[in-house]
């Protein structure tokens, strides 16, 4: 009999139009932010948020994430009406520009992501994983697009003081395990599961997930990893998030192998070049 503990949903239904996951995909990041920790600042202006849409579109990237809340450790809070402003305009124009393109909307207000599937977007990227907004699971189930679930402690203010855990991939698989469930039951059955690296998480915490990534296939889902630039890493090198591309390829390399179906990134080019070399390893292995 064929062992399923680790079988996972390889599709997405996005809008009645079905995704093969059974090669990873690419989610470029598009931050319409003043104070994102590596981009913020950006892609705020209309032309630059679309040049930069358009370059992701051109060098490979299957979805574009568009945040207007920053999600960095410690980022004060964005009023709603603000960050509506930020984002429905963009993801109108990404929609009209490139439709070959997938958009997910990086939010945790289920009003938010409303407005920018309403506009446009096909998938909802929830750091919260549902905790910060009751609405946002029967939102999701209404709008019928994929859902993204992340881990996360607490609220990017103070998600820094809760990276606490007696065994952090453990309790995360019991939490999506949790989660994923209660989502079924709304009738949402294309979900993604992020582990929210740096999300009320050391980066002893960050390299342990990632060594232990397969463990979190148990949930049955496809896997995103968000690593690109993050502080797990220039913390490490002792560098700046500018200079962490080289360090992003070598981790999303290591995901890869351990097993991760989308990479959540801001370099798309190196990214896809990085599945390409995967790839290539994987099928020499087979042979």
């Amino acid at each position: 009999m064929q062992n399923t503990a680790f079988s996972t949903n390889k599709t997405l239904n996005i809008r009645g139009e079905f995704v093969d996951l059974s090669e990873p995909r690419i989610m470029g990041i598009l931050n319409v932010t003043p104070d994102s920790f590596y981009d913020g600042g950006r892609y705020t202006s209309d032309q630059a948020s679309l040049t930069q849409a358009e370059k992701m579109c051109r060098d490979g990237a299957t979805f574009i994430d568009v945040g207007g809340y920053s999600s960095r450790p410690g980022a004060e809070d964005v009023p709603e009406r603000e960050e509506l402003a930020r984002v429905i305009a963009v993801v109108e124009s990404i929609a009209r520009n490139f439709p070959s393109v997938y958009i997910s909307v990086d939010t945790f207000r289920s009003t938010v992501a409303r407005a920018a599937v309403e506009h446009g977007a096909g998938l909802i990227n929830d750091i919260s994983g549902g905790t910060l907004d009751a609405k946002m699971f029967e939102t999701a189930a209404a709008l019928s697009v994929p859902y993204v679930l992340m881990h996360m402690k607490g609220t990017p203010k103070t998600m820094s003081s809760q990276a606490s855990y007696e065994d952090v991939a453990k309790e995360l698989l019991q939490y999506f395990a949790e989660r994923v469930h209660q989502l079924t039951e709304k009738g949402i059955h294309d979900v993604i599961i992020d582990p929210g690296f740096g999300f009320a998480k050391t980066p002893a915490h960050n390299f342990e997930l990632l060594s232990n990534l397969t463990l979190l296939r148990m949930a049955g889902r496809p896997i995103m990893v968000g690593i690109s630039r993050k502080s797990l890493i220039w913390k490490t090198l002792k560098i700046e998030p500018e200079d962490a591309l080289n360090g992003t390829t070598a981790l999303n390399t290591v995901a890869l192998l351990n097993g991760a179906d989308i990479l959540r990134v801001h370099d798309v080019k190196e990214a896809r070049e990085v599945i390409q070399l995967v790839k290539a390893v994987k099928a020499a292995g087979r042979a």
